[in-house]
């Protein structure tokens, strides 16, 4: 066995393994427990480099793969360049969102129950991101679902369950959906491999348009729950009642990526020029430029943190799918590189989000005043998470507009960038005030009476993990013109999605 299908197997198995270990020492051997975590993360972290590694040395048409066959279609791992992108920001942020973990769970119950379905969902978004075909695909994408409800639902309380209710009602008809487009793209098309440029002969829009159409439509239905495109959002504002761990990593990173990375997978490498031939894309794109600034004039009107937070990642979200709605390599390539852009900063924020509620139990925006100067190293990352989002240079954000802006121009679409200034105007407008609170106000007398203003952070455990992210979403907006680079990456994979 090669080392670059050892680690395909290690980054795609080694989650679903550290879960069957944590069940298995349950909840009295916490150490144990706790160390079994930390090194299922770190091994799955240096698998899914290493499968960069080797998409990165290896021929188009010759990356590492394997599987064995199921229903005559394959089921089959593949470590190739946009596979690798999702699975290394999903192993990575695992391993950083696991040390955050064990300290915002520390006085918690159930927590083997807690990390063991963490384990599940990364496993499944990285088994996801390797998968080499849609039937591969879908069964690690419904994975994910089931595996989430537990840690939606995990504090048992009545917000909780509803919260839990409100993701099944949009996940469950979404996976019927998607499973019926599987299946029927199958009848018609055969094993659907992904594959750069597309995978879909294009002889097919002259024998089944209609059915093309009809597919296209849903896949999106069932991605785009995940993606939270608008109308099937919902559900996201409403499972911020999880954990913020669970926030940070399944709805900045694993869940809500799956969605769109998945509706990259279907635009460029199976539908590819068939998509814009169907008159397909269009409409995907004004979706998407809809959803960005609905997204962010529904985070003006919140009050609660993590709801903001929220639709901030509608929002931010619909920067991908408009990307590679708009057909072009570079604006392909903003896409791809806010894939970790956006988990690097919007991850910080959700921790800096749990870190405040278990530190001074303070949930909303209005009580924000003079934190800063409780807990600078907390506030601070999220400032400058939070400018790096509305775009400011050097961060990772700017990086991303600046590619997208770029890209839509290329295309002939010069209308996005004008969706990318109102998208701005409003970032700020919902960022700005937070940290203005937060470093410029004093401390309300009732809040200073309560908490004290002494100068204290919270666990190091969640203080160093949410400082190393934002950190990360700097150096990548620094760096984003260097060798390895998510956006040099970006831009190696969208030229090979188009042929170049």
């Amino acid at each position: 066995m090669s080392w670059h299908t050892l680690a395909l197997l290690v980054a795609a198995c080694t989650p679903f393994l550290t879960a069957v270990a944590v069940f298995l020492l349950g909840e009295h051997r916490g150490t144990l427990r706790t160390a079994t975590g930390l090194a299922g993360a770190a091994a799955t972290a240096a698998a899914a480099v290493a499968c960069a590694g080797s998409a990165l040395i290896s021929a188009p048409g010759e990356y590492a793969e394997v599987g064995f066959g199921l229903l005559e279609i394959g089921f089959v791992l593949r470590s190739d360049p946009l596979g690798v992108v999702f699975a290394v920001v999903a192993g990575c942020l695992w391993l950083v969102t696991t040390v955050y973990a064990t300290g915002y769970m520390s006085r918690s119950s159930d927590r083997a129950r807690f990390f063991g379905f963490f384990s599940i969902c990364v496993g499944s978004a990285i088994g996801l991101a390797l998968s080499a075909n849609l039937l591969t695909f879908f069964v690690f994408y419904e994975t994910l679902t089931l595996a989430t409800y537990p840690l939606v639902v995990h504090s048992g309380t009545p917000a909780a369950l509803k919260g839990g209710r409100t993701y099944l009602n949009y996940a469950l008809p979404a996976g019927a959906a998607l499973a019926v487009g599987v299946i029927w793209l199958h009848m018609i098309a055969g094993p659907v491999e992904f594959v750069a440029g597309g995978s879909l002969p294009s002889s097919l829009v002259q024998t089944h348009a209609g059915s093309l159409t009809a597919i296209f439509a849903l896949l999106m239905l069932g991605l785009g729950v995940k993606a939270a495109l608008f109308p099937l959002h919902g559900w996201l504002p409403a499972a911020m009642v999880a954990p913020a761990p669970v926030s940070a990593l399944l709805h900045a990173v694993a869940v809500v990526k799956a969605g769109v990375f998945g509706i990259a997978r279907v635009v460029l490498e199976v539908y590819g020029p068939l998509g814009r031939d169907l008159g397909l894309i269009p409409l995907l794109a004004a979706v998407a430029a809809f959803t960005i600034i609905f997204g962010s004039v529904r985070a003006l009107a919140q009050d609660d943190f993590k709801k903001r937070l929220a639709y901030s990642t509608v929002s931010q979200l619909s920067y991908i799918v408009l990307g590679v709605a708009i057909g072009g390599p570079l604006a392909a390539a903003a896409a791809i590189a806010h894939l970790a852009h956006h988990a690097a900063m919007k991850i910080t924020m959700f921790f800096t989000a749990g870190a405040v509620a278990e530190e001074v139990k303070v949930y909303r925006i209005s009580e924000l005043d003079g934190l800063g100067r409780r807990m600078p190293l907390t506030m601070g990352a999220f400032s400058l998470a939070a400018i790096g989002i509305v775009g400011v240079p050097p961060i990772a954000g700017f990086a991303t507009k600046w590619l997208l802006g770029m890209g839509s121009i290329e295309a002939g679409q010069a209308w996005v960038v004008a969706v990318l200034g109102l998208s701005s105007v409003l970032n700020a407008a919902y960022f700005f005030p937070i940290i203005g609170r937060a470093w410029f106000r004093g401390p309300k007398s009732e809040w200073a009476s309560e908490h004290g203003t002494k100068r204290v952070e919270g666990d190091l455990r969640m203080v160093a993990p949410l400082v190393l992210t934002a950190l990360v979403g700097l150096a990548m907006g620094v760096l984003a013109g260097a060798a390895l680079s998510p956006a040099s990456w970006a831009q190696m994979v969208a030229f090979l999605e188009f042929g170049g």
